[in-house]
């Protein structure tokens, strides 16, 4: 298996492991769409300074991914900048190896290259897979979204 940086050939597989991502979060939550939605500007993603877009392969295969985007903070926080973890996936057949742990490791070493010490990261309460392995890493709950559709 190898790591690396992302580029613009492997759009069509992020594009195809971003619906996965977006297959995994619908019984989370029931306001996305139905028809095949976009996420990530993976374009905006690769060509930005500021973010960091990476996979892993195996036999030419991408098999999991994640970024990182350095972002300005709240003015009410004590930092000017932090590193935004999203698009974490692993592929099925792949999970339980410690991949998610490996590409998250990797994007936070790059963030502190550019003096980021504070991270976040969006997860939906109910998928506790992703928290388990999240607060293994030493993320905590912060800040809990509410929401309300009236008819």
């Amino acid at each position: 298996m190898k790591l690396r940086d992302a580029n613009i050939n492997d759009i069509p597989a992020l594009r195809t492991l971003e619906q996965a991502v977006v297959t995994a979060e619908r019984p989370f939550n029931s306001n996305i769409k139905e028809s095949d939605v976009t996420y990530y500007d993976l374009e905006h993603l690769l060509d930005n300074v500021d973010s960091k877009l990476i996979v892993i392969e195996d036999k030419q295969h991408i098999i999991a991914c994640g970024y990182c985007q350095i972002r300005q903070s709240k003015n009410a926080y004590n930092h000017d900048r932090h590193g935004y973890l999203g698009f974490m996936y692993v592929d099925s057949a792949y999970r339980g190896k410690g991949l998610n742990k490996d590409v998250m490791q990797h994007l936070m070493a790059w963030a502190q290259t550019q003096h980021i010490r504070d991270f976040y990261l969006d997860v939906y309460a109910g998928n506790n897979p992703a928290i388990k392995a999240y607060r293994k890493l030493g993320f905590q709950n912060s800040l809990i979204e509410m929401k309300l559709h009236l008819e």
